[in-house]
């Protein structure tokens, strides 16, 4: 039975792991929140890997793994295979009933007080069974995704019924429009803006200030470009992570520079990446011109392209233009475009106030 008399709430969040765009949104709300009611409690539900966990959210809490959240099955960082999403949502969804009993039951053994979503949606509906407060946020939502890929069925019906019926769906700036959702309440851009500390990062990489430096990042999602094949472009670096073993000229491992990931983008001159929301709302809160790769079939992408073109610098090439490093042009014509002031983001204080009421209640 639950202590009535126990004075600190206990917040279960859930972070999907379908790329890291779901953990740069919920991370600076969780460090904002922890500011504003420092005793909290947080278990944080998730697939990601827990250093890539701590090194985003600074507040502390318990870890539990958890792989409830399907996405999409991808095989690369663009392409989606809509047949064994449907296959796996089918065998996800074929014991539905007991999933989410089981879920009322670990929810109330954790003596939850809320549950925020980040955009899994078992979480939602096994606290409506359990008749915990449960609110979701994300830029997108799983229901929508699937029914653009996989079509409206019975699975698609219990996915819409528990974002539906939860408290509210905050729907993060940009996002997609979501007009089905009768509980949706729009919020500000979110993003944790890092330094720029470019004079410390040439001096490390012995750099002039002529030579430009672009972080290629794909978002989370396992997959690589083949930069060995890319010609060189004078005057440009490529940073990129270690996992891809790129064997280039110009290439500098992210990994082995000593800034976090925030203030390594805010001290570069480019990103170039594909349509996401941590990737894009970050560059733009941090003055930073985007090269984005076409992804049309991406159901977000159009609301995250809109956003950026009105509120940064950006420009898209085509997958084959990427895939060949053809990029000197594009480059080029992006830094010689106006610059534009960085947006800003309020919607971490802005959700964590929010929370921050639900939690006092």
């Amino acid at each position: 039975m639950r202590d009535l008399n126990r004075p600190i709430p206990h917040l279960v969040v859930s972070i999907s792991g379908h790329g890291f765009g779901h953990l740069a949104q919920t991370a600076p709300i969780l460090n904002r929140l922890q500011q504003l009611l420092p005793p909290l409690r947080i278990t944080l539900r998730s697939a990601l890997p827990p250093l890539l966990l701590r090194s985003r959210i600074h507040a502390p809490f318990e870890l539990l793994p958890s792989k409830g959240d399907l996405g999409m099955a991808m095989s690369s960082a663009i392409d989606v295979l809509a047949a064994e999403s449907r296959a796996a949502y089918r065998r996800f969804h074929a014991d539905w009933d007991a999933r989410v009993a089981d879920e009322a039951r670990l929810l109330r053994e954790l003596e939850t007080d809320l549950v925020f979503s980040n955009v899994g949606y078992l979480p939602l509906a096994g606290a409506q069974r359990a008749g915990i407060a449960n609110v979701a946020l994300c830029s997108l939502n799983w229901f929508d995704i699937y029914r653009h890929y996989c079509g409206a069925d019975g699975i698609s019906a219990q996915m819409f019924a528990s974002y539906a019926n939860a408290d509210a769906f905050l729907r993060a700036t940009p996002g997609m429009a979501m007009k089905s959702l009768p509980n949706l309440v729009p919020v500000a851009p979110i993003a944790d803006i890092g330094q720029n500390r470019r004079d410390e990062l040439n001096r490390h990489l012995h750099l002039s200030r002529h030579e430009k430096l672009v972080l290629v990042s794909l978002g989370g999602i396992a997959s690589r470009l083949p930069l060995e094949c890319w010609p060189r472009i004078d005057g440009v670096r490529w940073l990129v992570q270690d996992s891809w073993q790129v064997r280039h000229p110009d290439a500098i491992v992210l990994e082995s520079l000593p800034l976090h990931f925030s203030d390594l983008l805010a001290s570069c001159d480019a990103l170039l990446c594909k349509p996401g929301y941590g990737s894009f709302v970050e560059a733009a809160c941090s003055a930073v011109p985007v090269l984005y790769v076409s992804r049309a079939d991406w159901p977000e992408s159009p609301a995250l392209i809109e956003w950026l073109q009105r509120r940064g610098r950006c420009r898209e090439v085509s997958r084959a233009t990427l895939e060949r490093g053809d990029l000197a042009a594009a480059l080029h014509a992006l830094w010689q475009a106006p610059q534009r002031e960085a947006a800003i983001a309020r919607g971490a204080n802005e959700v964590a106030e929010w929370l921050l009421q639900r939690l006092s209640r």
